[in-house]
């Protein structure tokens, strides 16, 4: 089976580098590529997360100069996600971002943020009832930027209000949610029935169990669905401690990714080919489904239209040979279940 690349629109580190690192060098980026393409990954928005504002320009600077001057950078990235720092930083809601760093959303501030940059901000998550929030995602969208909803408490009608203004997409739909919640008026509940906004999911088995995954599927609908890692250094990498935004994770056996001693969860090991086989093997998704929610969906939301790419996979839905510009990945045949 042959199908376009696979695109990751939430991924802040992968095979050992993290993304949020302000000494972030090309090399590192093209290792952490270079891993992806191995996965059928063959574009990908890193995603930095929320820092006070000296910080998070120096980690975007950063990025920035790796994915000028790698080598897989110019063709496989084309923009950042910036998940943050215009978030809810209350309890629950704010999950492994440090809260005392999020502010009110700001067009001024993205712009100092980004001056000089050459890789443009693609996507921007941010919580829709902050002060200023509805008016940024109508700026944003005149500036070419995606915006989503996530770490958010947005109710029914702050939902709609969003979906009104433009914004387009779900963060993580599921995950940084204070527990419990109303029964009803949740905003878990309001996101899955605004049908303007498509759904990012984590399909690891530990940000959204199975079974609640399967019906959060069933009520956006396939043609409203993307899946995405929110990887870490911890992707594609054993069990062990690694760096992400100036904190320490750990990946444990299980598979999940938290700081040493806590709860919450910060990130993920997934890769996003093990991610299509999940749904595929759990039930809830054809091949041909999957492989579109991980590819074609992601890649129309952010209205791309950039490097060819292609990816052959093998009946156990692993890629063979990874293709994206005039650069060929061919991986070895695995052995027959």
């Amino acid at each position: 089976m042959r199908t376009p690349g696979l695109l990751d629109v939430q991924v802040n580190g992968y095979a050992g580098v993290d993304f949020n690192d302000s000494a972030l060098t090309a090399d590192a980026l093209d290792h952490a590529l270079d891993a992806m393409l191995r996965a059928g990954v063959t574009h990908c928005l890193p995603t930095l997360i929320t820092a006070p504002a000296d910080e998070l320009a120096a980690r975007l600077q950063a990025l920035d100069r790796a994915i000028r001057t790698s080598r897989l950078g110019p063709l496989m990235v084309p923009g950042i996600h910036l998940e943050g720092p215009f978030l809810n930083p209350a309890p629950g809601y704010a999950g492994c971002h440090p809260a005392a760093a999020m502010v009110p959303p700001d067009p001024a501030l993205l712009i100092r943020l980004t001056a000089g940059m050459a890789t443009p901000i693609r996507l921007l998550t941010l919580a829709p009832e902050q002060p200023g929030a509805l008016p940024l995602i109508v700026w944003a969208g005149r500036h070419g930027i995606v915006t989503a909803m996530g770490h958010t408490a947005a109710g029914h009608d702050i939902v709609r209000q969003a979906a009104a203004a433009g914004l387009s997409l779900s963060t993580h739909l599921g995950n940084a949610l204070p527990q419990p919640q109303p029964k009803f008026l949740s905003p878990l509940i309001a996101q899955l029935a605004e049908d303007r906004l498509t759904a990012s999911f984590i399909a690891d088995g530990i940000h959204v169990p199975p079974h609640a995954l399967k019906v959060m599927l069933r009520a956006k609908g396939p043609g409203r669905c993307i899946l995405v890692t929110d990887g870490t250094a911890a992707s594609d990498a054993p069990p062990g401690l690694y760096d992400f935004a100036g904190m320490r994770i750990e990946h444990a056996a299980d598979g999940s990714v938290r700081e040493p001693g806590s709860s919450v969860l910060a990130g993920s090991a997934l890769c996003l080919d093990q991610a299509v086989r999940n749904i595929v093997n759990w039930g809830f998704a054809s091949v041909v489904e999957a492989m579109a929610m991980a590819s074609s969906r992601p890649a129309a939301l952010l209205g791309m239209a950039g490097v060819p790419s292609s990816v052959t996979w093998d009946d156990g839905i692993h890629p063979r040979e990874v293709t994206v510009g005039d650069i060929t990945v061919t991986l070895p045949a695995r052995p027959a279940r």
